[in-house]
């Protein structure tokens, strides 16, 4: 099975003003340790090395912090900022053709390492994208009604328009790239390619057993700062 991880760092990172102004929001510090270098080290906790990373926002940061921290990563630029579902196919070329996990960036999570438990949950028969969630209650700083309902068989489902759902998607998937046949090129959201997958039954989650700190404005990062510095993180 493939050992190639891809990490997304293009965003503007807009609710991050003014910070990202200067900087991009992957490259903002948080108790110590950005959180590209945060993100990057559960990577490696996996025993993953192969690594593309998307650049686009003020890149020769984002070049420069990777080839200090991971300088055997390869940087997938994007001219113009193309979203997740597009930056990853943009970048298909230097994953395989074998499933591979992509990460956000630019947020945290703490508990056990997931990627390996996915690895071991994933099923090439059934998935075309295995997703880490996580309940609403252990997601800090987010805000919205929950993205999925997971069944006890695994499977993700969406709640219906204006309802609330339990399960929040941390930024982790262990996905094949089959699922961006006959997408487009330009930029688009994954959510265009999970809502195929749901359709087709081959959308499944992984239940995350820790916390996970959604880092979207400067006060998030004040206010969870002193959390995240007292807990046993990477």
């Amino acid at each position: 099975m493939s050992q190639k991880a891809m990490i997304l760092a293009a965003g503007f990172g807009k609710r991050m003003l003014p910070l990202t102004e200067k900087m991009p929001k992957p490259l903002i510090s948080v108790a110590g340790k950005s959180m590209l270098e945060r993100t990057v080290e559960h990577v490696h906790r996996a025993g993953i090395r192969d690594i593309v990373v998307n650049s686009h926002h003020l890149a020769e940061q984002i070049r420069d912090c990777v080839a200090n921290i991971c300088p055997e990563a390869l940087i997938s630029h994007e001219e113009e900022i193309l979203e997740t579902g597009g930056g990853i196919k943009k970048a298909l070329p230097l994953l395989g053709n074998e499933p591979f996990f992509t990460l956000n960036g630019d947020s945290i999570w703490t508990g056990p390492n997931s990627l390996d438990h996915m690895r071991s949950l994933w099923d090439d028969d059934k998935m075309d994208a295995l997703l880490l969630v996580i309940p609403k209650e252990k997601a800090h700083g987010y805000e919205g009604n929950g993205d999925f309902f997971l069944s006890p068989k695994g499977k993700l489902s969406r709640p219906e328009k204006g309802k609330e759902a339990p399960y929040v998607y941390i930024g982790v998937q262990y996905v094949h790239p089959r699922i961006f046949k006959g997408a487009p090129d330009g930029a688009y959201s994954m959510n265009v390619l999970w809502n195929e997958a749901l359709a087709q039954g081959r959308l499944y989650g992984c239940f995350h057993e820790g916390e996970w700190f959604h880092m979207s404005t400067p006060e998030d990062v004040q206010k969870y700062e002193a959390v995240i510095r007292g807990l046993s993180l990477i």
